[in-house]
């Protein structure tokens, strides 16, 4: 056990995966780390360096592509239908757009369509999420747009340790898996074995444990609640707040459950409100929790608008922790 930032741990759980089995390799943009700042190849490892050091070891099993997200992902189910395990990566969640129909209409609907003859082993990964004054086409969550689609398996961790057991589940897992790293959180460290180790799919972590309100959060907005609620403990709130890890499948009896006992739910995201996640679980608790219920039920998202590039106006668009407190007190009144 040591600490590890999330970056460092996604890229032990690469390392590891590659060592236990032959037929896993890493494809994408840059994945062979380009030149370097020392013109050595493999220094960098990707844009954000998660994928340092793996072409220096495998270099036949670390291929670097053209600018082709349609061709990097076409590439990956296939190699995935003929039995290997490819870990592509797609550099930021936003170009999810230029390879949708090699998700959504192949990966997706393989097992499906071929009656369960066939397998498609085949992890996603991308950098997701604001936080980076990245502007509107390089800060876009685009996780809760994925979660919509059956067929494939979601994955958005908020820590290190999450983020290498459940990339290590992703890569063991028979069918295809989207994981998207909040790019916001690379650098955040917390403990994290060094061996390997896996975090089943589809059962939610609880950051904390309260009596008074469910909060859910996905992504980087887990620390942000977590910070607002340790807030709000000083005036005598308590509060569950549910970290659901993967949104497909997502682990609805844990958040059923919660709210069941608090009779208040607050959700957190960091993605536009229009048909999100924090209207699906709102709607979940709605639907199945009604009774329950002791007041309304809050959303605290962006706004329905492209995320801006100003710091400034970027720090007001994403959620943040007194918008989580408002939120978690207008339930209460």
């Amino acid at each position: 056990m040591s600490q590890k930032t999330m970056r460092d741990a996604i890229n032990e759980a690469l390392h590891q995966a590659m060592e236990q089995d032959e037929s896993v390799f890493v494809i994408g943009e840059d994945v062979a780390g380009c030149q370097g700042s020392a013109g050595e190849v493999g220094a960098v490892g990707g844009v954000f360096g998660v994928t340092t050091g793996i072409y220096k070891r495998w270099p036949d099993r670390c291929i670097d592509t053209p600018i082709s997200e349609s061709a990097i992902v076409g590439a990956a189910a296939g190699a995935a239908l003929v039995g290997m395990r490819p870990v592509a990566e797609i550099m930021f969640a936003d170009f999810i757009g230029v390879c949708m129909d090699q998700i959504v209409n192949q990966m997706a609907k393989f097992r499906y369509m071929f009656g369960g003859k066939s397998r498609c082993p085949a992890v996603i990964r991308f950098s997701a999420g604001g936080g980076f004054s990245a502007a509107g086409q390089h800060s876009q969550a685009m996780y809760q747009i994925m979660t919509s689609f059956p067929g494939i398996k979601v994955v958005v961790p908020s820590n290190a340790y999450d983020a290498k057991g459940l990339l290590l589940s992703a890569i063991a897992d028979d069918d295809p898996v989207l994981f998207f790293e909040p790019k916001v959180l690379y650098q955040e460290a917390c403990d994290v074995p060094d061996e390997m180790y896996t975090i089943p799919f589809g059962e939610a972590a609880f950051v904390r444990e309260g009596d008074d309100v469910t909060v859910v959060a996905f992504g980087q907005m887990v620390p942000r609640a977590a910070a607002a609620i340790d807030e709000l403990a000083a005036e005598g709130i308590s509060c569950d707040l549910i970290d659901p890890r993967t949104t497909s499948p997502l682990d609805e009896n844990a958040i059923l459950e919660s709210v069941e006992a608090t009779g208040r739910l607050v959700v957190v995201d960091e993605a536009p409100p229009r048909c999100g996640l924090t209207a699906d679980i709102a709607g979940l608790a709605a639907d199945r929790a009604f009774s329950s219920l002791k007041g309304p039920i809050k959303q605290v998202c962006a706004p329905h608008s492209p995320t801006p590039f100003s710091p400034e106006l970027e720090a007001a668009y994403l959620p943040d922790t007194n918008k989580i407190k408002a939120a978690i007190k207008a339930t209460m009144a």
